[in-house]
């Protein structure tokens, strides 16, 4: 079990730095004198570079056997390129060095993930109750992370997130590595998995969901804004719906094997539909607190059962490189689409009008379940 530790801690101090990067970067740059456009477009480039970059740490991981070596090359590397792109102040030179950044520090969350995963089946643990020490570990520094920028200043964010990324990495390097798989990884079989239909399908479908999920994080705080909250406010909603999601996540051993995954997937679907209604229809800022709990709901059962349905999906030796495609369609395409389009609807309408396109494209998402399981129990049954 103090192999798992190794894995959790590292998980919670990983996501710990993610915070400060997703939640005070724009303030940062900001701070440097950046405009509202320029700072969209550096934060843009980070889900540009993980659709690419995903994937091909993924297959690199699968290809020389270990999880473990790769993720500690990309966490050396991003705290290594982050120095630099703190030291930066001209725009045109700092968007190529936040693609740099994030081609090595968003794989590394994922390889975190997958190497989790597989650790949880080695120990007979469930992935849930390793995973929810991520989303403690972003809960934390949501809240925490202000309070210690406030403190020392917005221009010394590095350092705040140096010293937890130096604590990830020293974890990363006492954890255990996955037991690799004895068949030989080839360029092409990965390249088949995009040939793979019931995976294809899958990673179509679930993209509905995500982008709902995705164009809520780029715009809950104007949403917050818009019905009269602060920032503070802001700060508290986010902490209470990943909250939410770490308690989903750590007793993810009773509920997630009760149903079929695709069942819970649907409930999910039916349950992003619900929250994004609601979320349209308030005109206060305080049941949003309320509504967020669905947050844990939506997006933990959500989000633990795809991962864990994908690799059912995969062939062993390819585990990575699927789990890192997975993620790069759920946070990196779903995260470039949903932040143009959301700004072109918000643009056009308003934000609350978002919510309302969100919650029918989370009911497409939900039909589109219903589809795929019945595509997916055809496939079986002809193939048994």
């Amino acid at each position: 079990m103090k192999s798992t530790w190794n894995i959790k801690g590292m998980l919670f101090f990983f996501h710990a730095s993610m915070t400060i990067i997703i939640s005070y970067m724009p303030v940062y740059f900001q701070y440097m004198g950046l405009s509202g456009s320029e700072i969209g477009i550096l934060l843009a480039v980070g889900p540009a570079a993980a659709i690419l970059a995903q994937p091909f740490w993924g297959f690199i991981s699968d290809k020389y056997k270990t999880v473990k070596r790769i993720m500690l090359l990309c966490l050396s590397v991003a705290l290594a390129v982050a120095f630099i792109v703190f030291q930066l102040t001209e725009f045109i030179i700092l968007v190529p060095v936040m693609f740099l950044f994030f081609s090595f520090q968003s794989p590394a969350g994922g390889l975190g993930e997958s190497l989790g995963q597989k650790v949880s089946v080695e120990h007979g643990v469930s992935f849930g109750s390793i995973r929810m020490w991520g989303s403690l570990g972003f809960a934390t520094s949501s809240l925490a992370g202000g309070f210690i920028l406030t403190h020392i200043g917005i221009w010394n964010i590095y350092y705040v997130y140096a010293s937890m990324m130096i604590i990830a990495l020293t974890l990363t390097f006492f954890a255990p590595d996955s037991r690799p798989s004895k068949k030989p990884v080839y360029l092409t079989g990965a390249v088949k998995l995009l040939k793979n239909k019931k995976l294809v399908m899958f990673l179509l479908f679930i993209f509905t969901i995500s982008l709902t999920h995705r164009m809520n994080d780029s715009f809950i705080g104007l949403f917050v804004v818009e019905l009269g909250g602060n920032e503070s406010f802001i700060g508290m909603v986010w902490f209470v719906g990943v909250f939410a999601e770490a308690m989903v996540f750590m007793l993810s051993a009773y509920w997630m094997h009760r149903f079929h995954p695709l069942t819970n997937i649907s409930i999910a679907a039916f349950l992003y539909t619900l929250r994004w209604l609601l979320m349209f229809l308030i005109n206060d800022p305080f049941p949003l607190l309320f509504i967020q709990v669905l947050h844990g709901l939506t997006f933990g059962i959500f989000y633990l059962t795809a991962f864990q349905f994908v690799t059912r999906l995969l062939p062993e030796e390819f585990e990575s490189t699927g789990h890192l495609l997975f993620i790069s369609v759920f946070f990196g395409i779903s995260g470039v689409v949903g932040s143009i389009a959301g700004g072109q609807i918000i643009n056009a309408y308003d934000v609350q009008s978002l919510y309302l396109v969100m919650s029918v494209l989370a009911a497409v998402g939900l039909v589109s379940s219903f589809l795929y399981r019945f595509y997916y129990q055809s496939t079986v049954r002809s193939a048994s």
